[in-house]
């Protein structure tokens, strides 16, 4: 099978009218993907409905613990959003375009900022555990891509200004307002579940990579392809393999992740009203 293909016939599309239904009208332009320790940023959101993605047919569900697993609609910093509570990542189905039947609902739901969030290991010594890196540019090395398959030309889609530079100085500009340091950095993906080697941390290094993770460039990939603006962060959960000597470990990430997702959580309510200017 060729990387990065669906392993079947592809998924149902979501009932985008139906959860309009359910979501009372409402129409905002912004949506979140919140990974590892973001968990309180959906709990903030006022005037919220919340839905489990069991209770929207088609809608690509995770079992990774950390996520909760449901959409949030409501108000966020006085924003009108919509918040993923958890991802489906590739090392759950084998496809790299499991998050494409979400992606477009939110598409047609009216989205056209997609904010994505993740845990990741940090390649650079003064990027710590706990700190906020701003993505300014990914690497997918593995050669799985969620558009192989696709027939339309579309699936050419540039990448040269994935991460939008718009987008990327409201964050930083938001951060400084808060008094936090934000790092931008290049992001590698690698396909997880089990964690990266020594050797493959170096290689990565090597590369130009400041920090490592199991997500968001699929998401990414397929967001550019629909036509969506994108902006991302990861939450430094640990150094990478071979750094301190110690294992690696999910329990680790899980701990951890809340310090940064605090951190992560400042900035994006800063940066939140500029997103819809």
């Amino acid at each position: 099978m060729t990387a990065g293909a669906p392993s079947g016939p592809a998924p149902e599309p979501v009932d985008v009218e139906a959860l309009r239904a359910r979501l009372g009208g409402r129409s905002p332009r912004i949506a979140l993907v919140l990974g590892s320790g973001l968990g309180a940023l959906a709990a903030s959101i006022e005037d919220a409905i919340r839905i489990p993605y069991a209770e929207i047919p088609n809608f690509p569900q995770s079992a990774v613990t950390g996520h909760s697993g449901e959409l949030v609609a409501g108000r966020l910093s006085g924003v009108e959003v919509i918040a993923l509570s958890g991802r489906v990542h590739y090392y759950e189905t084998g496809d790299s375009a499991a998050m494409r039947p979400a992606l477009e609902a939110l598409k047609g739901l009216g989205i056209r900022v997609l904010v994505l969030t993740n845990a990741a290991g940090s390649l650079k010594p003064e990027l710590r555990p706990g700190d906020v890196m701003l993505i300014e540019d990914h690497i997918a090395f593995s050669g799985r891509n969620p558009l192989i398959g696709e027939p339309s030309d579309a699936r050419f889609t540039g990448m040269t200004a994935a991460y939008d530079e718009d987008l990327r100085a409201a964050m930083l500009a938001a951060a400084e307002t808060e008094d936090v340091k934000l790092r931008s950095g290049v992001y590698m993906w690698f396909s997880g579940p089990s964690f990266e080697t020594p050797a493959e941390v170096r290689v990565a290094r090597l590369l130009g990579a400041d920090a490592v993770g199991m997500s968001t460039v699929p998401e990414t990939i397929l967001a550019r392809f629909l036509g969506l603006k994108v902006v991302a962060a990861s939450v430094v959960t640990n150094y990478g393999a071979g750094m301190t000597g110690a294992e690696l470990s999910h329990e680790e990430t899980k701990a951890v992740a809340p310090t940064g997702g605090a951190t992560l959580a400042r900035i994006l309510k800063s940066a939140l009203p500029a997103f819809r200017a």
